[in-house]
């Protein structure tokens, strides 16, 4: 037989209007003090939250959600943009086609779900400096932001975000520390390594940048560090990290890491690296396993890890706008990090799985 506790209070039925009443003020200013709106007396404010707490008032989730979606109707549509905060810095590299960024059409398309339009901005391009760019968007009374540092200069950092609800891609700029959104790579090298293992492959190697693993908040070298830790010693390949950022310079530092670890199986870019493998008189799949560590769904000639930037794009947007409707701003004392599982994707360019590891 159900045991009931009768100590438990009863849920109260307050109103608005209770609370309103006992205030002495309008529900107007009721509904605004209780979703933090500004422009509400201090004194005010604390009388309103006093009653409530006094009544046990408790909201209603699903009419908060109606209103929400009401008041979102009523506000200037000239204020609803979202802006993408880019980088534009040539000479550090890393806007080649080596490196993957979120592109514009998953953050565009989610905002729109949400009543929001997406505009981009390059610092750096056509002499947009932070300070400028600081200016129009406050102008343009564009209070949301998502930044995709794109430079080791991060001239992203340079702004000030204490009027923005603010969310980054990546563990680039850490500093100011926003709420993030990120591919979990530590799991990404752990499922390809399982997966290459799964093949046949016992020598896996990683050859990436130090911005690569920088931003991932050294996911790569954590995820392949934790990775060799149960294998034999002979069988750790080091962790190749490039020169410089132009992928094209690397060539001596690869051929040299090649010829002394002999890995049988590499994690790394889709670019440079493939012709690389020919000119050392390497085939994949027959001699090399190659995985791209950034998979996109054009490369279909190899297998990878896809980061899945759709849903960073929704992730990033869906916190941007919750800080809006929240009324929060600026750095957070705690940035929320969200963290995206990445997909492995099978390609040409490891062999079969082989029976004995099942499927």
């Amino acid at each position: 037989m159900a045991c009931y506790d009768n100590t438990m209070p009863e849920p109260t039925s307050a109103t608005l209007k209770d609370i309103a009443r006992a205030a002495g003020v309008s529900m107007m200013t009721v509904s605004r003090v209780l979703r933090g709106a500004p422009k509400v007396s201090v004194e005010t404010r604390a009388r309103v939250q006093t009653e409530a707490k006094r009544l046990n008032y408790q909201p209603d989730p699903h009419l908060a959600r109606m209103m929400q979606v009401v008041r979102g109707k009523k506000e200037t549509r000239v204020r609803a943009v979202i802006a993408v905060i880019r980088e534009h810095v040539p000479q550090d590299g890393l806007l080649s086609a080596s490196y993957q960024y979120v592109p514009i059409e998953p953050i565009r398309s989610r905002a729109h779900g949400h009543g929001y339009a997406v505009e981009e901005f390059w610092l750096g391009k056509d002499g947009l400096t932070p300070k400028k760019l600081q200016k129009v968007l406050h102008a343009r009374g564009i209070e949301g932001v998502i930044v995709s540092p794109q430079s080791m200069t991060l001239p992203c950092s340079k702004l000030d975000y204490s009027p923005f609800a603010a969310v980054t891609f990546g563990n680039a700029m850490n500093s100011p520390a926003l709420h993030m959104c990120a591919g979990n790579m530590t799991l990404g090298i752990h499922m390809a390594a399982e997966q290459l293992v799964a093949r046949g492959y016992q020598r896996i190697g990683v050859a990436v940048t130090k911005w690569i693993v920088n931003r991932s908040q050294f996911g790569y070298s954590g995820g392949l560090f934790h990775w060799q830790h149960s294998l034999p010693e002979a069988d750790r390949v080091p962790l190749l990290l490039f020169p410089s950022n132009d992928i094209s310079k690397g060539y001596d530092a690869f051929a040299k890491w090649m010829r002394e670890h002999k890995p049988d199986a590499l994690i790394t870019f889709d670019t440079h690296i493939p012709g690389w493998l020919k000119r050392l008189g390497l085939r994949v799949p027959q001699d090399i396993g190659f995985v791209v560590h950034d998979w996109t769904p054009k490369m279909t000639d190899y297998a990878g890890i896809y980061q899945r930037r759709d849903h960073l794009a929704a992730a990033a947007v869906d916190l941007v706008v919750t800080q809006l409707s929240q009324h929060e701003h600026g750095v957070p004392d705690v940035p929320r990090q969200i963290m995206i599982p990445p997909q492995w994707v099978d390609g040409p360019s490891v062999r079969a799985r082989s029976s004995k590891h099942g499927h």
